[in-house]
């Protein structure tokens, strides 16, 4: 399944640079604006603060009318979480990943995995992460890699009342709509810790 990592389609299948905003404090759900180079909103996710599974999707309007990709969690309940990203208009799959259960308590990991759920890349978190649990406004910065190559960046940037985020996409390493389902990802990690 590298090959579908990799297999972008769409009319943002060659956007590397994308930025992700979201507000400080969310109430009844937690939304993230994903914009291109030019500021023009090419993303957007909206996830319920009550669900019993984590289910989401990525669409490409702020109405939500487009969906893209859908991002469902296979267990209800589990350590090591296995999470698919599929194309929402063919139902295939775009990737998965499997959280590192208790070690990634002090570090957000994720195993990217293949089409017979064998490792074939990671997600992790870069930055001082202990530190970071403690004093939640120190910035954070995540990458992933695909086949021991470097694939996306996600780096925090100091912003007051909003959070943003950068995502650097590699050419050539891995869907964009993977990178950024990726970094929704991680971002819902840590909202989950500033409760």
């Amino acid at each position: 399944m590298t090959g579908a990592l990799t297999n972008a389609s769409g009319p943002l299948a060659t956007q590397r640079s994308f930025t992700i905003t979201r507000p400080f404090f969310t109430l009844f759900g937690r939304s993230f604006r994903v914009t291109d180079e030019r500021g023009e909103l090419v993303y957007f996710v909206r996830h319920k603060v009550l669900s019993l599974k984590d289910e989401w999707s990525i669409f490409a309007d702020e109405a939500m009318q487009v969906p893209l990709v859908r991002v469902k969690a296979r267990q209800f309940v589990s350590l090591n979480v296995e999470t698919d990203f599929t194309d929402a208009q063919t139902g295939a799959r775009i990737g998965t990943v499997r959280n590192r259960g208790l070690r990634s308590i002090f570090r957000d990991t994720w195993d990217v995995l293949d089409g017979a759920d064998q490792p074939v890349g990671v997600v992790t978190e870069d930055s001082n992460a202990l530190l970071r649990r403690l004093i939640p406004l120190l910035l954070g910065h995540w990458h992933i890699e695909i086949a021991g190559r470097p694939a996306a960046r996600l780096d925090q940037r100091f912003r007051f009342f909003i959070k943003e985020f950068h995502l650097t996409v590699e050419p050539q390493t891995v869907d964009p709509r993977f990178a950024v389902g990726c970094a929704c990802l991680a971002l819902l990690r840590e909202i989950h810790r500033e409760r």
